[in-house]
């Protein structure tokens, strides 16, 4: 049986990097894109994230790129935020990221 997707993986692993810096995080959207190369092969990862508006989400926000996320089955090649906007009280971003599956 198989288990969850890096996508799954990687907003659960968001999420709870969030929780640790006081930022309750919605994962709004998900989605996975098969990529290959001659040695390597993995997925491109965006996710849409949304949480109140405020500190602990501007602070959190700022940290996405150095972090070190354990994806089990993939290495976290590239992580970044692509976009951000406040709406009615709540922050919005999406996330890109690159895997290579793991041998």
């Amino acid at each position: 049986m198989r288990g969850p997707g890096a996508s799954v993986l990687l907003g659960r692993a968001l999420s709870a990097a969030a929780a640790r810096h006081g930022c309750a995080v919605s994962v709004e959207e998900r989605e996975a894109t098969a990529w290959h190369s001659a040695t390597f092969s993995g997925e491109r990862l965006a996710l849409a994230l949304s949480a109140p508006a405020g500190v602990a989400w501007g602070g959190w926000l700022a940290t996405i790129g150095d972090m070190d996320v354990a994806l089990p089955g993939h290495l976290l090649a590239d992580l970044c935020v692509t976009r951000e906007v406040e709406r009615d009280g709540r922050c919005h971003a999406r996330i890109d990221a690159l895997t290579v599956a793991q041998a």
